[in-house]
């Protein structure tokens, strides 16, 4: 019977601790490596023209904006979600400026949403901007649905990245000719990232990825007639099951339909360089007040009072000098939230500019894309029903 009781003990015992273990909450899970910085990036650049193969059409659609939680915290006030939001029109142009200095690639276009007729299509995530640090998450897929690229980019900035002054006046505005993007270096690797891909195709799966295109713009077009054209591989990848001829008349409306719609997304690619225009000084002003005080604040937190020294001489001014300090990055904060809201008052009216330049349509500019997009397939419907 003792010994009965003894293993009862024991049981008990075990079971007690199996509780409290599963009582005790798990310990959190380590926090991810910082993403390394892309360091110092030469573009690669083309002299010579590329031939047509290497020209693919690009579409860079609008950024979007992932808001961590400590960065909510920081920065938790609509003024700086405003600021965020208004910065992913800003973002993707840079990047299709890069890609065509780069002299590799064919028309390289900002667009609201992904386009069916681009050969290769590029979207960002902005994960971090705070005028310091960039972090952009990129993901570039051709039209057969091959990923080319999902990678995260860092990159940081130096004091000497921005201008020395950033008091802009008529009659010394801001030089944008010779600005030089703080964070160009991960534009520049993304472009030689894409470069290096396209590199390791042949010029047989090239052309593949712009006729694929083709006819998935036929198929958004028309289902009923070119989807049958189109299959899936044994790797998953979009693939061309039947060509249509040269002269299928249907086929060459839709060479002519493509035709209207890159002159139109040719034009809202001119609204987004407009907005760019308008944003890229304040936008400058802004980063700069940003990356300043980010550096305030690091310089207070690295300056501990030592109490040991209160009351001696050196104690009191070290204390008189904190709180010097202490009033003075109050008087910046409050200078940096009424710079942020007079960037988000100055750069309101290019985002209602771009939402209503598009005539006979209304609404976002991706809300007018997609009303542009149900004209054509109306219009290409009603052709088809034209006798010829």
């Amino acid at each position: 019977m003792a010994l009965i009781r003894i293993n009862r003990i024991w049981i008990l015992a075990a079971a007690t601790i199996v509780l409290i273990g599963c009582n005790q909450t798990p310990p959190p899970p380590p926090a991810p490596p910082p993403i390394p910085t892309v360091g110092a990036v030469d573009l690669n650049a083309s002299i010579a023209e590329p031939n047509d193969a290497l020209l693919l059409d690009i579409g860079v659609q609008v950024f979007t904006i992932d808001i961590g939680e400590q960065e909510a915290l920081e920065f938790g006030e609509w003024i700086f979600t405003e600021i965020r939001e208004n910065e992913t029109h800003y973002l993707p142009y840079i990047l299709r400026n890069t890609l065509l200095v780069s002299n590799q690639w064919g028309p390289v276009r900002v667009l609201p949403v992904d386009d069916p007729s681009m050969d290769l299509s590029i979207s960002g995530t902005v994960l971090t901007s705070d005028g310091q640090r960039l972090i952009l998450r990129v993901i570039a897929t051709d039209s057969t649905g091959r990923v080319w690229l999902e990678k995260d980019y860092a990159d940081e900035s130096l004091t000497e990245d921005y201008p020395t002054t950033t008091r802009y006046t008529p009659g010394s505005p801001f030089d944008a000719a010779n600005f030089v993007e703080p964070f160009q270096d991960i534009y520049n690797q993304i472009n030689n990232d894409l470069v290096s891909i396209r590199s390791s195709l042949s010029n047989e799966d090239l052309i593949n990825i712009k006729r694929v295109s083709q006819l998935v713009y036929a198929s958004d077009l028309s289902p009923d007639s070119f989807s049958s054209n189109l299959g899936v591989d044994e790797s998953g990848y979009l693939s061309i099951l039947t060509l249509p001829a040269d002269d299928d008349p249907q086929y060459r409306r839709v060479q002519e339909m493509r035709l209207r719609h890159h002159l139109f997304i040719d034009t809202v690619d001119e609204y987004y360089q407009s907005l760019y225009d308008e944003m890229q000084a304040p936008y400058v002003v802004w980063r700069k007040y940003s990356y300043d005080q980010l550096e305030e604040e690091a310089n207070s937190a690295s300056e501990a009072y030592d109490f040991n020294n209160y009351g001696r001489s050196r104690g009191f001014l070290t204390l008189t000098q904190r709180y010097d300090r202490y009033r003075w990055s109050k008087i910046f904060e409050m200078e940096y939230r009424d710079l942020s809201v007079g960037f988000n008052n100055e750069i309101a009216p290019a985002i209602l500019e771009l939402n209503e330049q598009v005539h006979g349509l209304n609404g976002t500019m991706e809300e007018q894309y997609i009303q542009w997009r149900r004209i054509l397939r109306r219009l290409f419907a009603l052709e088809e029903e034209v006798p010829n």
